[in-house]
């Protein structure tokens, strides 16, 4: 690699890791791109354009990056649990990689408030569904959990999908900001929190359901 192509790669990740903060602490729309220039320390303003196009692709580059070690820790829960019918063992391979992932980064971290921002947004929930709710090995952990659910009414299964989503992804945003503004938590780390996290999303697929009248 040249050294120009080195200072660009550099430049690159500044930005990524730039704009990913100041995203998850004030919102994907309220921060510009030049903004997100001046932050990391680019005297080119137009530098988040240069290097990424629109926010859009700033947002993919982000998620992506972060996607690829998620995978790989979740392939290797996979493999310990294949063939299992617990339901408890598919749900901590959807939790636990994101979990490990963030425990990985240290604290302060930001991809949790990130991605919880990012959800929350239309348009930019489809780029975070393609990138990374779209992987193959979610896709494959899902597939693992569809069997070992109860037999619920189409409704109440669409509803529960929709709760255990929410769950994932704002309960570690949630603690992750209480780490980051050195706030108490529940949890000592993040290992019990995803341990507390797939506790309720287990015992919400096996909730009762009440009858209408």
């Amino acid at each position: 690699m040249t050294a120009r192509a080195e200072r660009g790669a550099t430049t690159r990740e500044l930005i990524l890791t730039t704009a990913e903060r100041l995203f998850a602490e004030r919102g994907v729309y309220a921060v510009s791109n030049r903004q997100i220039s001046e932050a990391a320390g680019q005297g080119n303003t137009a530098a988040v354009g240069y290097h990424f196009g629109g926010r859009t692709d700033l947002v993919r580059a982000i998620v992506r990056g972060h996607s690829r070690e998620i995978d790989r820790i979740r392939e290797r829960m996979i493999a310990q649990v294949r063939g299992s019918r617990r339901i408890r063992d598919w749900v901590a391979c959807l939790v636990r990689p994101t979990a490990e992932h963030l425990d990985a980064l240290g604290t302060p971290s930001w991809f949790a408030r990130f991605s919880a921002q990012v959800m929350t947004d239309p348009v930019l929930r489809a780029v975070m569904a393609e990138e990374s709710l779209g992987s193959p090995s979610l896709v494959h952990a899902v597939e693992g959990l569809r069997p070992c659910l109860p037999d619920l009414p189409p409704e109440v299964r669409a509803e529960r999908n929709d709760m255990a989503r929410q769950l994932m992804v704002h309960v570690p945003a949630e603690r992750e900001r209480a780490l980051a503004d050195g706030a108490p938590t529940a949890r000592a780390g993040w290992h019990d929190a995803a341990t507390g996290l797939i506790d309720a999303i287990t015992g919400l697929w096996l909730a009762p359901v009440t009858e209408g009248p």
